[in-house]
């Protein structure tokens, strides 16, 4: 149905960590957004399906605190039913993409119902997608691909989180290397990336690599 072996990981590419007024605004984060608008007509193009993740919180979230250290807990963001958990026009999926909840554990049946689809959402409560949401791996396992082009913010939180996952279950991971952004005070994952195989990877090269 959709290009084999191949899914795109767009990793929380929400207006509260994209956009200057949002509540966890990674700085010039707006610098990628052509390159998100370019991979979301790419996947389109070459019938890609898509794993969007997103940070879905309400106010007990354990990330979230009062007084936040910015490395483990920050400030809230992303919260249930906000203009600042959605995703940019860039990024945004099909209206009728299928939503996978946290706090909801799915049958296989309707996990295989959501695969039906190109474009996929994963609401998660935690940094790591896998952890912040039951049903992750799952899904992952009735998609079945090889390869794997992550992007989004922030680098060094929850990209990271999904990259290492990926890598660590078995998968080829790409990182598109001009299409991610990261947030300030947190060291950069990318000797551990190296250390995993996981590659990172312009996006002119991921259009040479799908031609």
């Amino acid at each position: 149905m959709f290009t084999k072996d191949i899914l795109f990981w767009n990793v929380d590419t929400q207006i509260d960590f994209m956009s200057k007024n949002g509540k966890l605004y990674a700085q010039n984060a707006e610098e990628i957004q052509p390159t998100l608008a370019a991979i979301t007509k790419l996947a389109e193009f070459n019938n890609i399906q898509v794993i969007n993740t997103a940070d879905y919180h309400y106010s007990n979230s354990a990330e979230l605190s009062s007084d936040p250290d910015f490395i483990n807990t920050f400030p809230e963001h992303c919260m249930a039913n906000s203009l600042g958990a959605e995703y940019i026009s860039e990024t945004k999926p099909d209206v009728n993409s299928p939503e996978i909840l946290w706090n909801k554990i799915y049958n296989e049946t309707e996990l295989s119902e959501a695969t039906q689809h190109r474009n996929i959402i994963i609401r998660k409560d935690a940094f790591d997608v896998f952890e912040g949401n039951p049903n992750t791996y799952s899904l992952l396992k009735q998609i079945n691909p090889t390869t794997v082009f992550v992007y989004g913010v922030t680098t060094n939180v929850c990209v990271d989180c999904a990259a290492v996952g990926l890598a660590e279950r078995g998968l080829k991971v790409y990182v598109i290397e001009d299409a991610i952004k990261e947030l300030p005070n947190i060291p950069l994952p990318f000797d551990k990336w190296d250390e995993l195989g996981i590659t990172r990877i312009s996006y002119n090269k991921v259009v040479e690599y799908l031609a």
